[in-house]
């Protein structure tokens, strides 16, 4: 990760967000952990209020498009690792190293470069190999612009 990120807040943009987990190991591989990100990702956003457009958990990291709220992006991604890492290690019998300290913020002021962040989280599964078609990984917004808020949890579809 670069060591000289500037993070720009305050200008009501979107945020495109990744994080990984420690050293990109698939400790979100299961069903159960993804589920619990998404969980908490929905709690999360239930306190704060932020508008989340996309959300992509992958074994080893997460793709959010998401808007400012009260609280910074950073703020929040530091939030949700808390929270899925306190979760996660309910069920670990030794501690282990959850998150990379680190996440990518990419501001998105365009309607044109939305659609491009959405499309590509959106694919991500499947360019990874993980599924055939987006539709069949359920730990992404993909369902809910299928089918009208229908994913695991519900999302801001844009205007």
């Amino acid at each position: 990760m670069p060591t000289d990120l500037k993070r720009i807040y305050g200008h009501d943009d979107l945020h495109f967000l990744t994080f990984s987990c420690y050293r990109r190991a698939p400790l979100l591989s299961t069903p159960i952990a993804r589920n619990l990100f998404v969980s908490s990702l929905s709690k999360v956003r239930g306190y704060y209020r932020f508008s989340l457009l996309v959300y992509v958990v992958m074994p080893e990291h997460v793709h959010l498009l998401v808007s400012e709220s009260k609280q910074t992006p950073s703020y929040l991604v530091s939030l949700l690792k808390k929270y899925v890492s306190m979760d996660l290690k309910k069920d670990q019998t030794k501690a282990i190293r959850m998150w990379e300290r680190r996440f990518y913020d990419f501001n998105v002021f365009t309607t044109h470069r939305m659609w491009q962040k959405l499309n590509y989280m959106h694919l991500n599964p499947v360019t990874r190999g993980l599924v055939e078609n987006p539709r069949e990984w359920p730990w992404s917004s993909f369902l809910n612009y299928q089918n009208q808020n229908r994913g695991l949890i519900s999302i801001d579809l844009p205007k």
